[in-house]
């Protein structure tokens, strides 16, 4: 069964492909690709994408001690990469 309306994913299916990728799941690209029937590089392009879409904070003007769990962990996925000096800046 493939996942695609024509020759365009749903934002649906491009997010759950992304979370299948991310920790605690840690699917592969490989598989993932296989399944909904496309190349390996279009998994990745949406995670990249993903990536600099997300914006670290809760939006609403809560302090991070009442974000939700998905906010928290959102953070962590964007952060985890960064050095000191890019951690400082914002």
């Amino acid at each position: 069964m493939k996942a695609k309306t024509g020759k365009r994913y749903t934002q649906e299916i491009k997010q759950s492909a992304v979370l299948r990728m991310m920790p605690p799941n840690n699917e592969s690209v490989k598989q993932i690709s296989e399944e909904l029937g496309m190349s390996e590089q279009t998994p990745y392009k949406w995670r990249n994408e993903a990536r600099l879409l997300v914006k670290p904070t809760s939006g609403d003007g809560r302090v991070s001690e009442q974000w939700q769990s998905v906010d928290k962990f959102l953070v962590v996925m964007v952060t985890y990469t960064w050095n000191q000096a890019e951690r400082a800046d914002d």
